[in-house]
């Protein structure tokens, strides 16, 4: 259904933009998802599969460029409007809309280096694809480090040793080492904008990021991930065996590591509340749908009172998920260095809330809730694996928390 906005001040170009991304959410990206949802993970990136139609599509309306500046060929739109497209997206699917912008990952992150060189050799090409034959992939979580990978100022992140190693050989790096099952994108991506240790003396501060060509020697990959949810994204292993890239590939080195997974993590953390919302607004949608038309005890479900309360509760959440999120982005896409914690806020509490949203859809649908003819199903198991993407929300709360305990005024007792 169409969904009121509270913002009264969108602009014409605003509301033709979310009604753009509603109706490709609707005719495109629900239809493709469904199908994708019900193959296995290697049918889901076959050459015959309809994800890769999905994929022309979204790069010729220019989706794929969503984040970048419309200097160097992006889509150029405010915070607000990046956040309408995303909710709008996910609403359609919540792992193609994250599909759709994690091609874009490295790209958009070598624009925030202002690195003339690597923008030019990679980011204009990307810009000007309209077919979707360049895709980017976010290769940081390692077979042994997820969510601690971003565990900055606990007294570990100086001792760990990484999975993936970074050695100069003059004017070279050689890369080896393994990206683990859960790379967004990971089989099919062009390239790779890869996280690795290059100092080891300083555990994950001697840290670094680069951009990676896949076709490189060297370079290969395994299967695309089963997993219970939001299997219309594809995931997987990248394997790294003395690939050799030029030294100027390595656009963050250690001394620069943390600003720059700080800038990562916010912008990552703000794309999964702005998702996660869209998420928890379709639930609220099938509920309501349902309600209105399923009869219990001689009338329709809606108009049972614990009914009413329940859907209230659910559309609560979603106008309480996009203020959050909204309000988040607007501040971390237009400040440098970000407030990390505020995407970490809306990052975990959207997630939660659109969990709970997908939960009581169920509840809300019975027995029909629990079946692949109703898209709630399919909702929930997509809500549950946000609770760990991107860092599961009790690593990130922990961080907001030592955020808040180093940055914060510690009260009248703090003499």
């Amino acid at each position: 259904m169409k969904y009121f906005d509270i913002n009264l001040n969108l602009s014409e170009d605003d509301i033709a933009l979310k009604e753009a991304a509603r109706q490709f959410a609707e005719e495109v990206m629900r239809p493709v998802a469904k199908q994708l949802d019900r193959m296995s993970a290697e049918e889901a990136v076959a050459p015959d599969s309809p994800l890769w139609s999905f994929l022309k599509k979204a790069y010729s309306l220019g989706y794929h460029t969503l984040l970048l500046p419309e200097y160097y060929g992006g889509l150029g739109l405010s915070p607000l409007q990046v956040h309408m497209v995303f909710e709008e997206l996910a609403w359609g699917s919540f792992g193609l809309a994250l599909l759709t912008t994690v091609v874009c990952f490295p790209f958009y992150c070598i624009c925030l280096t202002n690195n003339d060189e690597l923008i030019e050799k990679f980011v204009k090409p990307y810009c000007d694809c309209k077919d979707g034959s360049i895709r980017g992939c976010w290769a940081i979580t390692e077979p042994e480090h997820g969510s601690d990978v971003i565990a900055v100022g606990e007294d570990y992140f100086s001792k760990m040793k990484g999975n993936m190693r970074a050695r100069l050989d003059g004017d070279e790096y050689v890369l080896n080492g393994q990206k683990s099952a859960w790379v967004s994108g990971g089989t099919i991506a062009t390239h790779a904008m890869l996280h690795l240790q290059i100092d080891p003396s300083k555990g994950f501060y001697g840290n670094g990021v680069c951009i990676v060509p896949l076709d490189l020697p060297g370079v290969s990959k395994g299967k695309a991930l089963e997993k219970i949810g939001q299997r219309d994204l594809n995931q997987g292993e990248i394997y790294f065996d003395d690939v050799r890239i030029p030294k100027d590939y390595m656009f963050v080195e250690p001394d620069f590591y943390v600003p720059i997974l700080d800038i990562i993590l916010a912008s990552a953390n703000l794309c999964m509340a702005s998702w996660s919302v869209g998420l928890a607004r379709a639930a609220f949608d099938e509920a309501l749908n349902y309600c209105k038309e399923r009869v219990q005890g001689g009338r329709p479900l809606i108009e049972h009172y614990t009914t009413k309360q329940r859907v209230f509760d659910m559309f609560a959440r979603v106008e309480t998920a996009r203020a959050i999120s909204r309000a988040a982005m607007n501040l971390n896409l237009n400040i440098s260095p970000p407030h990390v914690e505020y995407s970490l806020v809306a990052k975990t509490q959207c997630t939660e809330m659109a969990f709970q949203n997908t939960h009581d859809a169920i509840q809300l649908l019975g027995a029909n809730g629990l079946t692949k003819e109703y898209l709630t199903e399919k909702l929930f198991r997509d809500a549950r694996a946000t609770l760990i993407e991107d860092g599961n929300n009790e690593t990130l709360s922990r961080h907001g928390g030592h955020i808040l305990m180093e940055t914060y005024p510690r009260g009248p007792l703090d003499f």
